[in-house]
């Protein structure tokens, strides 16, 4: 299926989004860490540790985090969760190369590693996994139903699926001050401190575009998963959602 945020990209209609959305994090991957705090005003730290928790009880000792960016979500779940291996993959070197420093300096290089991959064409073996986790990333697949389809193929029976993922409030007043905030604090703040215009006006627009609440419940279940379930985040702006293959 066509989804609308598969048709919005970075730099403009020509080119495969799967390569802007690369070259976009590489170019923002120095700053990324500091515009995403500040974006949101510090609370994306609470929303990783739900989705944590939301992990916690099933005891992973293999996961794999997709579209895993600078690693803030990888060392968090190493830290907490303890498996045995954790892997970290995305499209963006630059914003691993940020993440392999990271988890040099958090001494855990023993447990986490970074690879390249294409979530819509994992190198990895069927059923490898006992988790599998997207924070923040999965709005940039170039092929949404390829992407789930892919990370349920890596997973093994019984494994979880945990995604967090920016949304838009549903009521007011939370409504009506996210359009203001996205369409314009989000966009001056991201050129002021990334340098790159395109990148923060592309933020808001995939949020808007992208399916939410029971419509994306749907298009998990369509990929392969069972008892998807999820949980409006801070009145809104994030949502998790926990599956089961």
């Amino acid at each position: 299926m066509d989804y609308p945020q598969e048709h919005i990209k970075p730099y403009g209609k020509d080119g495969k989004k799967s390569e802007q959305v690369e070259e976009m994090f590489d170019n923002i991957a120095p700053a990324y860490d500091k515009l995403n705090h500040t974006l949101s005003m510090g609370i994306d730290r609470s929303w990783r540790r739900k989705a944590i928790d939301a992990l916690r009880p099933f005891h992973p000792r293999r996961i794999m985090d997709v579209a895993t960016g600078t690693g803030d979500f990888a060392i968090l779940a190493c830290r907490e969760l303890k498996p045995d291996t954790l892997i970290g993959t995305d499209i963006s070197e630059g914003m691993m190369n940020v993440g392999r420093e990271k988890v040099k300096r958090a001494r855990l290089s023993d447990r986490i590693s970074f690879v390249r991959e294409d979530c819509t064409s994992l190198s990895f073996a069927d059923e490898s996994f006992d988790a599998v986790t997207v924070a923040f990333g999965i709005r940039n697949f170039d092929g949404l139903d390829k992407g789930l389809s892919e990370i349920c193929r890596v997973l093994k029976p019984g494994g979880h699926l945990v995604i967090l993922e920016l949304s838009t409030p549903e009521r007011f007043p939370m409504k009506q001050l996210f359009t203001v905030y996205s369409k314009a604090v989000i966009p001056l703040l991201g050129k002021c401190i990334s340098k790159d215009n395109s990148a923060y006006t592309y933020l808001p627009q995939s949020i808007r575009a992208f399916p939410q609440g029971e419509i994306m419940q749907g298009v998990i279940r369509k990929a392969g998963f069972g008892e998807v379930r999820f949980k409006r985040l801070t009145f809104g702006i994030c949502t998790l959602y926990i599956a089961k293959k």
